[in-house]
């Protein structure tokens, strides 16, 4: 579903991404993890098509992101770490806005709006202005809009970011919901016990280069942690990974 073939992004002389090589099949939920400033959010917007990447290409269901944006943006649905709502519009109202940039039919939009905001606790809200919500409302009106248009690859960054432990364990059920229905998921979580529970696999990434990928129970059994906490394996991952980069430099 998602193919990243040598992907790097240089900003003049400092280099975010090197040389990344990913591939990301159907129906997985692949937790993409890394400290702050390794590249994550860099990768994810070069996927959804936001950046270029500098040498490399990204391919969403053998589709090219930069050769063909239309086409590769019509199948991704984006979650960024700090996402922008018409607070004006009623929750039902914004979810038609959503509809109208896909160009769906309304036929289909009126009852799947309903259907996902009912599936998202906010069937109560549908008449209620945005600027009225909570931050975790918002979060969940945010998810139900991007699935609107049946995405074959959701991009997610810090998904669970001001969430109550209700809304995090309703938005972990609607992932492996849609997962098992076919949908692929890349998320970004700095809540490693989130990757934990709801990845089948996850790839570390540090100062912009891969440096360990697989189940987590896989990762464990790499550093010698079986049955330990994602977060020590984490941890030892990528202090190997700068150690490793301070001995090459």
């Amino acid at each position: 579903m998602l193919t990243l073939r040598g992907i790097t992004k240089a900003y003049g002389g400092f280099t975010a991404v090197h040389g990344l090589d990913l591939h990301i099949p159907s129906g997985t939920l692949f937790g993409f993890l890394g400290p702050n400033g390794a590249g994550k959010t860099t990768t994810m917007k070069m996927v959804v098509g936001l950046i270029r990447p500098t040498t490399g290409t990204v391919e969403v269901d053998g589709i090219d992101v930069v050769a063909r944006p239309l086409e590769a943006r019509a199948r991704i649905g984006y979650i960024p770490d700090r996402p922008n709502l018409y607070e004006r519009l009623s929750a039902l109202e914004y979810m038609y806005f959503i509809a109208s940039l896909y160009r769906l039919d309304r036929a289909k939009a009126v009852p799947r709006s309903h259907e996902l905001l009912a599936l998202f606790g906010l069937g109560h809200k549908l008449d209620h202005l945005v600027e009225s919500f909570s931050h975790g409302m918002k979060q969940r009106l945010v998810m139900a809009s991007v699935l609107l248009h049946e995405p074959k690859l959701l991009v997610v960054d810090e998904p669970m970011v001001g969430l109550d432990p209700q809304g995090a364990r309703l938005l972990k059920d609607v992932l492996r919901q849609e997962v098992a229905k076919g949908l692929t998921v890349m998320l970004s979580t700095h809540t490693l016990e989130v990757a934990d529970e709801v990845c089948d696999e996850v790839a570390v990434i540090n100062h912009g280069r891969l440096v360990a990928r697989g189940s987590p129970a896989a990762l464990r059994a790499q550093v010698g942690q079986d049955g330990g906490k994602l977060e020590s394996v984490f941890l030892q991952l990528t202090e190997e990974a700068a150690q490793g980069a301070g001995e090459i430099g």
